[in-house]
């Protein structure tokens, strides 16, 4: 066990004078980060409007208010206009996005090719009769033609929206069918893990679902491959192109055969921009809609002075498209930096890094886990940070770093897709402390509230945010009266977002997350985050997975339930149990010591990693398997019947 709080990595003096964040705080007369951070949420209007100028963003700025109502009811800018896309591709020289596949497909744009595939696929899009406000749906993979069609549909004030392909139809369906897409694009298929899949009739399914289609757009991902030829010189297999319910069919050459000029409509503040979906897991997906200003400068904020990157800097994250770190990633675009899209399963990505000569990487908390169990010792790395998201990263996860990585902080990022960044994150201003992330993010007022409401320091508590950030959703999609959007987080604290999360904050700002408030473990009277459980379980060489559940329902008792998935070749043996209570009492408490530890084939994850601690509790509690969560929505559905009761 490593001690929480144990100081791993400082940054150097010379790191500090560096960092972009500090340029920024000369420049305003800001001594130090609390200081700044304090500011940066006592006084909103203030501090945003710097964040535009700052970083000079193109567009209107506008005369009127930076902030007006309240939450959930703010606007911001009133007056202004811009343009995503037209921020994104301002920049002029050089490489500007580099793709790699796990079958060794390696392309480079440069800015000028990227522009001129925008153009390109823009005027395609024209030509389908899309315009402002209207959706293109994607369902594709990190591939470079899905950054490309996502800049095209931002720079006409469309709204892009995305699935990846190792979603399943029903899946897709729940999300598309509630936004009514003019166009679809999709590929024949993706590989993973050495194996390819068709998902040809897939996109025949989920475009005869969309009635709304003026056309499907086929990439023939899976000709290209077999053709070693980049995507966009293979034409659709003649199966592909039969006629659908619903539009013309046409293939990705023929979207983009036409020049055509690089255009940027300029769109009110709020205009949307995406529509990204909650996991869908446990109920139809939420369609969370972000605006073109909020995410314009939530992320040229963050990319800048959370993960210090800048012109030039080569930026990596291994994500899908299904995932707002696919949307964060592209994001990079923003600040000049160079995103590495990579479409493939997650083998060895420190390799990957090394090759490119990744800046700043970013990976989900259980590959670093699965690094450490594995013995893997990466090599030859430039990096100057790496971040971590997607579950709490214990304290040995910090320790492996700090060991493997010597020099390389590790920056624990939490937030989620309902903002599309960080509540609370890193700098290279903060040292680096075993499972403790570092600080609350420049102008999220972040805070930790008692079960009476009561804000408190040094204590486990719900986290909430006290004031508007400007990626905040704009609105849900099809929820006309704001209804669906307040009951989601702010049913709780009346104008106060109830994110979900455990966290406590410390004194000095830092904070360390919990795990789901929602899959509370509560024994005795005292709650306890499951993130403390997994910490110890994994630790165990022979364990590769586990969760762990609470039956327990208001004022009445339950059991506390521990399943496990072993690493290939090993067995769950009375010692290995025995061993395992043992260390849970020695090293939690008594009250951690689980009722039954039952072997599994495998713990349910969401597409995205995370997982499934509410629904296996439902059907714990009676509720059907095929009604406790959709399988579409799963990266493992066949599990869940392991979990009956």
């Amino acid at each position: 066990m490593v001690a929480e709080g144990e100081l791993l990595w400082e940054p150097t003096d010379e790191a500090v004078a560096q960092a972009r964040i500090t340029r920024y705080f000369q420049a305003r007369g800001l001594s130090d980060y609390e200081q700044a951070w304090q500011w940066s949420v006592d006084d909103p209007e203030t501090f945003w409007s710097s964040i535009w100028d700052h970083f000079e963003v193109v567009g209107e700025r506008g005369d009127g208010p930076v902030i007006t109502g309240t939450m959930p009811a703010v606007e911001w800018f009133t007056g202004s206009s811009l343009n995503y896309a037209e921020n994104a591709l301002r920049h002029r020289e050089g490489k500007a996005v580099v793709f790699r596949s796990e079958h060794g497909v390696r392309q480079e744009l440069s800015w000028q090719e990227l522009r001129a595939e925008v153009a390109r696929v823009r005027t395609g899009l024209v030509k389908l009769g899309v315009g402002r406000g209207d959706r293109v749906a994607a369902y594709l993979p990190n591939i470079p033609q899905a950054l490309v069609a996502f800049l095209a549909t931002a720079s006409l004030g469309a709204i892009w929206s995305a699935a990846s392909p190792d979603f399943g139809v029903p899946s897709v369906v729940d999300r598309f069918t509630q936004i009514e897409p003019k166009v679809l694009i999709a590929v024949d298929g993706y590989h993973y893990n050495g194996r390819s899949f068709d998902r040809s009739q897939a996109v025949h399914d989920i475009a005869a679902a969309l009635p709304s289609l003026r056309a499907t757009v086929w990439i023939p991902y899976l000709t290209a491959a077999e053709e070693h030829r980049p995507p966009q010189q293979a034409e659709p297999a003649a199966g592909h192109s039969s006629a659908l319910p619903s539009g013309e069919v046409i293939g990705w050459e023929g979207l983009r055969q036409e020049e055509g000029p690089l255009e940027f409509e300029r769109v009110p503040f709020g205009h949307p921009l995406w529509i990204v979906y909650s996991s869908g897991t446990t109920g139809l997906p939420k369609p969370i809609v972000h605006g073109h200003g909020g995410v314009v400068l939530e992320h040229l904020k963050a990319l800048s002075f959370h993960q210090d990157l800048g012109e030039g800097d080569v930026f990596f994250w291994y994500t899908t498209t299904g995932w707002m770190m696919w949307n964060y990633l592209v994001g990079a675009l923003l600040v000049g930096a160079v995103p590495v899209l990579y479409d493939g399963a997650p083998g060895d990505l420190w390799a990957l890094a090394r090759e490119e000569g990744v800046s700043y990487m970013g990976v989900g908390a259980p590959y670093i886990l699965a690094c450490m169990k594995s013995g893997a010792k990466p090599e030859g790395l430039r990096l100057r940070g790496l971040g971590s998201t997607g579950s709490p990263l214990p304290p040995e996860g910090f320790a492996w770093v700090a060991e493997n990585l010597p020099g390389v902080p590790v920056g624990s990022f939490s937030g989620g897709t309902d903002v599309c960044t960080g509540f609370v994150g890193w700098t290279p201003l903060h040292p680096v402390r075993a499972g403790v992330i570092s600080c609350r993010s420049l102008g999220a007022r972040v805070k930790s509230l008692d079960p009476s409401g009561k804000p408190v320091t040094g204590e486990v508590g719900e986290l909430v945010v006290t004031r508007p950030m400007p990626s905040m959703p704009v609105m849900f999609w099809n929820d006309p009266d704001g209804s669906r959007y307040r009951d989601s987080y702010f049913d709780v604290y009346q104008g106060i977002w109830r994110h979900g999360d455990w966290i406590k904050i410390n004194e000095d700002g830092s904070c360390v997350i919990y795990g789901r408030s929602d899959s509370t473990l509560n024994r005795g009277g005292v709650r306890m985050g499951t993130s403390e459980f997994y910490r110890v379980v994994e630790r165990f060489p022979e364990i590769a997975d586990s969760l762990v559940i609470d039956t327990g329902q208001l004022g009445q008792d339950g059991r506390l339930l521990l399943y496990v998935t072993m690493v290939e070749g090993a067995t769950l043996r009375d010692d290995l149990i025995m061993t395992l209570r043992r260390t849970l009492r020695d090293e939690l408490s008594p009250r951690h010591v689980p009722d039954q530890i039952i072997e599994v084939p495998g713990i349910p994850r969401t597409l995205s990693g995370k997982k499934l601690e509410v629904p296996v509790r439902k059907i714990l509690l009676g509720t059907p398997v095929e009604e406790a969560a959709n399988r579409d929505a799963m990266a493992n559905p066949d599990v869940l019947r392991f979990f009956r009761p």
